[in-house]
């Protein structure tokens, strides 16, 4: 089943027993546009019942400018830790909180221009 987000669809490309690779539309042999879900199923113990891990990255080709090279892959990955039994709802406030962030003008400030503090 493809992914379509922010008007861009992916469509699955790879598959593992954890783990789906999508190619997007501008996916070429020297051009990436891919984007990867993975997941960890969670290792009980004694006393704690786990967490659930996950993560997408998307990597795409950009082009570069003032730089020693036309181009450079930029990366982007979120890595999911869910302990099991934690209530769907605060799983989608984290989420939410989350997703707010990343479009915000403090993530961009961050990843244009490294700065941690405001």
């Amino acid at each position: 089943m493809s992914l379509t987000f922010n008007a861009k669809t992916y469509a699955p490309d790879s598959y593992g027993s954890n783990a789906v690779g999508y190619i997007g539309a501008t996916k070429t042999v020297s051009i990436k546009d891919d984007f990867v879900l993975r997941r960890t199923a969670p290792s009980p113990v004694s006393n704690f019942s786990g967490v659930a891990k996950a993560s997408a990255k998307m990597t795409r080709t950009l082009t570069l400018t003032n730089a020693l090279t036309p181009s450079g892959d930029g990366i982007v990955e979120i890595k999911f830790s869910i302990p099991v039994g934690a209530a769907s709802a605060d799983v989608d406030a984290l989420l939410n909180d989350t997703g707010a962030y990343l479009s915000s003008a403090s993530a961009k400030l961050l990843a244009k221009n490294q700065q941690v503090s405001y």
